[in-house]
């Protein structure tokens, strides 16, 4: 009896230790740090973070609407992701040259807004030519990275192995009291 209670001690001890190293894979569910700026020309980038300054782990729907000094406005336009990596966004030329204000929000389950002035400037040079990537080409699939995956595999190890453990103690248990003709 003693050993099963020990047992059950050091399960409940390891995963009271353990949990609180794996929150913070499943506490991305609040608002986002949005970086939002001109590009330098008539378009707009945004770099969205985890409040906590994780990078984003999934894509995320942002929507993009600007006013005008004039009055003139754009939008709603919903941002694609770059290629720049997790969190890049760019909208490509959607302003005409001058001042805007630009707001960008993020739905739920990251519900965030920013809105920032940003000046828009005529290109110096056309830009590069870039062929689109066709839809059954891009990969939409959501990039799991280490970092993300690694916790929740390991907590789940620790859970079959303790599991394992408490039931070979008893079984173990049980097998030394039928040889010792005890009940």
């Amino acid at each position: 009896m003693r050993r099963t209670r020990g047992a059950a001690a050091v399960l409940a001890g390891l995963l009271l230790a353990l949990l609180p190293a794996a929150g913070p894979a499943w506490a991305h569910d609040g608002k986002l740090k949005m970086e939002v700026a001109g590009d330098g020309a008539v378009g707009v980038t945004v770099q969205a973070r985890h409040a906590d300054g994780h990078q984003l782990e999934t894509m995320v729907r942002l929507a993009l609407t600007a006013t005008g000094a004039d009055g003139r406005s754009v939008g709603p336009v919903q941002l694609e992701p770059t290629g720049e990596g997790h969190g890049f966004y760019a909208t490509g030329p959607i302003l005409a040259p001058g001042k805007w204000q630009v707001t960008v929000r993020a739905p739920a389950p990251h519900t965030s807004e920013v809105t920032v002035e940003v000046e828009a400037r005529a290109a110096q040079s056309a830009p590069a030519q870039v062929t689109p990537v066709s839809a059954a080409k891009r990969d939409t699939s959501p990039q799991t990275t280490l970092s993300s995956w690694w916790r929740p595999v390991a907590l789940g190890v620790l859970a079959v192995l303790a599991i394992v453990v408490v039931v070979w103690l008893t079984v173990r248990r049980r097998e030394a009291r039928e040889n010792t003709g005890n009940p």
